[in-house]
């Protein structure tokens, strides 16, 4: 990447210091498009029209054209390479620092040419807006629908169009307007439209900083105008947090976390979780060299970190807050960009680099393959270079994302194969949840040759799911266990889901975040609705700590689900104890713990409460039992009485 800083001493927002003001204080935006379509001349001619070229750079920009025996050209003042210069088009990604009176920008200039998409991939990833530069003479070009769908993939959404060399096409108002109709149809077809679409000369500078007298037709904004009227993005401090960490450093008696807080922030007494482990620790200091010590650090900054736990963490792990996590998965559905000559197959591995995470996944298959022209999805068993397609992955590690439209940062993706990088990716969801969604896949109900009816008449009663919740040490297990053994001397199919038995079986790949729990209470409420339906009746004995995960459960399980609130205060529970789960809890060796550093959200409306720390074990049982015969038997009136 080449970096030029230039002075703009007639803008009031420039200083003497503006050389070195942070890159992050600019506004950045890109400037894309087909090759020869004249990008870097519209850069070259902006600087020069609002004063900001260094001393004598206009001079070496004449004696470098002269040396070439042509006209001034304004792209060479761009064009780092000597490459670009006698080739004519632009090769490196260039950032250029810029001003107007109203804020200060950094230029993207990404190239053109179809042999550097990766430096244009790299340089629009960088961007809040972004200008698409189209030739009024050639029209809309492959390449200008390419780098639309850039665009558009990486989630810029504040895009205008500049019809460049509107002289060669003597300011032609109509072959302008049918330009503008093409462009602007195929990028409502990506879901964007441009905040405008300005015709100028930048060779000659129409419309760039003043409106032009050879297109009187034209009564919109100028270049510099349409520039300061885009709006910067939200702060990334008011996102969730998420700080990849990058490296852990013994220092003294300490250990440092390092990395770079990418959104949110964090102040000292934070409890971070570290994703995707699930580990948690309080932030004991932000370390600094000497300078005062720092009590808080938002998105942007690199800090130093110290736990108040000896947690064991490495590179790649992403701490945040407990309640806004990471999404923890195997599988992953990517859009990526493949600039790789050998093409991308199903089978293939590569690796997929989030932040300082690395996964290795595996291509589990090719969703579609974009065309560029048309935006269709077609079907497609590779991935060509410069193509651009959906693709399912899958990690044996278990893999910390976030969606690109939820985080944009942490929402891109690198990837790598044989050291090699070979792409760009964003991340679209779960592999496997977009897979239901978008494809059907022919799954059919089964028609079963036993009817509801005859499995109840078989039993002597329906299926039904009895949902214990309640805090750890209320008597859920106690209760579904005897339970059981009541309702199966009655004659009762019953059977119990106890949740420490599926946590070591079904489901002991999931850990006790929010995810994970919402993730647990998912796959035992599937498979409740199954017993069920089988003609069982169900006990689920878990702690389904928020209301919105019973709710769900509620709703998989459907008319059968019956919630039974086991109530009983935080001290009784505490006092119980059977487990001695609450003072591993207090003394910090488990984390996430229901009731002391995470929440229980109380029933607000469970079809029966009991309150195990003011009624006996038999007195709640046969409160119980009554309830479940009402259920299943059908009786209205015993159940009316119960709630």
């Amino acid at each position: 990447m080449t970096v030029l800083p230039l002075k703009n001493p007639k803008s009031a927002a420039h200083s003497a210091n503006d050389d070195v003001a942070p890159v992050q204080a600019r506004f950045p935006f890109a400037i894309v498009g087909h090759v020869d379509h004249g990008k870097s001349t519209l850069i070259g001619r902006l600087l020069h029209d609002t004063g900001s070229l260094p001393e004598g750079k206009l001079a070496e920009l004449k004696a470098a054209s002269d040396k070439r025996g042509g006209t001034l050209e304004w792209s060479f003042l761009l064009d780092s390479f000597q490459a670009e210069r006698d080739q004519g088009i632009t090769i490196d990604t260039t950032q250029i620092f810029f001003a107007t009176p109203k804020r200060p920008y950094v230029i993207i200039d990404a190239p053109g040419h179809k042999e550097f998409l990766k430096n244009a991939v790299s340089g629009v990833a960088q961007a809040q807006a972004a200008l698409l530069v189209i030739d009024a003479a050639e029209g809309v070009r492959e390449q200008s629908r390419r780098h639309a769908l850039i665009l558009q993939l990486l989630g810029l959404r504040q895009v205008a169009v500049i019809v460049n060399k509107i002289d060669l096409i003597d300011f032609d108002e109509a072959r302008f307007n049918k330009v503008a109709a093409e462009i602007t149809a195929f990028l409502a077809e990506l879901g964007l439209t441009p905040k405008a679409v300005v015709p100028i000369s930048a060779r000659h500078g129409d419309n760039i900083v003043a409106r032009s007298a050879e297109t009187p037709w034209y009564k919109g904004e100028t270049v510099v105008e349409l520039l300061d009227g885009f709006e910067a993005s939200r702060a990334a401090t008011e996102l969730p947090l998420r700080l990849p960490v990058q490296d852990v450093f013994k220092f003294d008696h300490r250990r440092l976390v390092v990395g770079r807080i990418e959104s949110g922030r964090l102040k000292v007494g934070d409890s971070l979780t570290f994703a995707p482990t699930g580990k948690s620790a309080k932030i004991a200091s932000i370390e600094t060299w000497a300078a005062a010590p720092q009590i808080a650090a938002s998105a942007g900054q690199s800090v130093a970190i110290t736990l108040d736990d000896e947690l064991f963490i490495e590179r790649g792990m992403v701490a945040s807050h407990a309640e806004r996590q990471p999404h923890l998965t195997h599988d992953a559905l990517l859009r990526l960009f493949w600039l790789d000559s050998a093409p991308l197959e199903p089978g293939d591995r590569i690796t997929l680099k989030v932040a300082t995470s690395e996964y290795t996944v595996a291509v589990e298959g090719i969703r579609a393959v974009i065309d560029v022209d048309s935006l269709e999805r077609q079907v497609a068993d590779r991935v060509g270079q410069n193509g651009i397609a959906e693709v399912a992955v899958r990690s044996r590690s278990l893999m910390a994302i976030d969606l690109v439209d939820e985080l944009a940062k942490t929402g891109r993706a690198v990837l790598v194969r044989d050291g090699d990088i070979v792409g760009g990716a964003v991340i679209l969801g779960r592999a496997a949840e977009a897979k239901l969604a978008e494809e059907p896949r022919l799954l059919f109900s089964p028609n079963h040759l036993v009817s509801h009816a005859a499995r109840t008449a078989a039993n002597g009663h329906q299926g039904a799911v009895i949902w214990l919740t309640g805090l750890s040490g209320s008597g859920k297990s106690t209760l579904a266990m005897a339970l059981e053994r009541e309702l199966f001397a009655k004659g009762r199919q019953a059977y119990v889901l106890d949740g420490d038995a599926l946590r070591s079986g079904l489901n002991n790949d999931l850990g006790f975040g929010p995810e994970a729990r919402a993730e647990n209470i998912r796959r035992t409420a599937e498979v409740a609705k199954l017993f069920a339906d089988a003609g069982l009746i169900v006990i689920t004995s878990l702690i389904s700590p928020y209301a919105a995960e019973r709710e769900k459960a509620r709703n998989i399980v459907g008319g059968n689900f019956h919630e039974v609130h086991v109530k009983a205060d935080l001290a009784t529970c505490e006092a119980r104890d059977p487990k001695g789960l609450y003072a591993r809890a207090r003394a910090g060796e488990i984390k996430n713990f229901t009731g002391i550093d995470a929440p229980y959200e109380v029933p607000e409306a469970a079809d029966l409460v009991i309150d195990t720390s003011a009624t006996s074990l038999e007195a709640a049982l046969g409160t119980l039992v009554n309830f479940v015969e009402a259920v299943s038997t059908g009786s209205p009136s015993l159940r009316n009485a119960l709630s």
